[in-house]
C-alpha cells in the first residue's frame, strides 16, 4: 500500500509539476502561490482527521486524497520557493543562500518528523490519531498565514542592489 501511495504522489508531481506552475503563474503572484501551496498542504491533513479509523475503505480514500493534495501543494510551492530565495539573496551569493535553506530545511524536517513521531506514539496510546492529522494540518495552515504574514510585513520583498556612489 505504501508503494501505491508512492506512485500517486510521483504521478502528481510528474504530470500536474509543469501545469501547476503555469496555471499558478498566470493567476496568482509567488507570495499567492505559496500561501495556496501551504494552505492545500494543511488541508490534505484534514480527510484523514476526519475519517474514524476503523473505515478501511475510507482511510484508503482519505490517504489518496492526502497523498494527492500534499504532492499538488508541493509542485505549486516548489518552484515559488525557489523563486524567493534567489528573490531574497539579491541575485548575490544565490548557492550561499540555497545552501542555508536547504541546512534550515533538514533541521526542519528532522525536528519535525521527531514531533510527529513523539504526537504519534502519544496519540496511539489514547486512541486518538486524529490528534495527529489536525497537528498537520494546523502546521500546514500556520507555515500559510506566516508566509503571508511576512509578505505584508514586506519581508519577503526582493532586496535591491546596493547603489555605488558616481566618482
Amino acid at each position: 500500500m505504501t508503494s501505491g501511495l508512492f506512485v500517486i504522489s510521483a504521478a502528481v508531481a510528474v504530470v500536474g509539476q509543469l501545469r501547476l506552475t503555469g496555471w499558478a503563474k498566470q493567476r496568482w503572484s509567488p507570495v499567492q502561490a505559496l500561501v495556496r501551496g501551504l494552505a492545500a498542504m494543511g488541508l490534505a491533513f484534514l480527510p484523514l482527521a476526519l475519517t474514524p479509523p476503523d473505515a478501511a475503505a475510507a482511510v484508503l480514500i482519505a490517504l489518496v486524497v492526502a497523498v494527492a493534495l500534499l504532492a499538488a501543494g508541493s509542485a505549486v510551492v516548489y518552484p515559488f520557493e525557489m523563486d524567493t530565495v534567489v528573490s531574497l539573496s539579491g541575485n548575490r551569493l544565490v548557492a550561499t543562500h540555497y545552501g542555508l535553506y536547504n541546512t534550515l530545511s533538514g533541521l526542519g524536517i528532522t525536528l519535525g518528523n521527531l514531533a510527529t513521531g513523539v504526537l504519534w506514539d502519544f496519540a496511539d496510546q489514547h486512541d486518538a490519531l486524529w490528534l495527529t492529522w489536525w497537528a498537520l494540518a494546523a502546521t500546514g495552515f500556520a507555515c500559510a498565514g506566516s508566509v503571508a504574514g511576512l509578505a505584508r510585513s514586506g519581508r519577503l520583498a526582493a532586496r535591491e542592489e546596493p547603489r555605488l556612489a558616481p566618482v
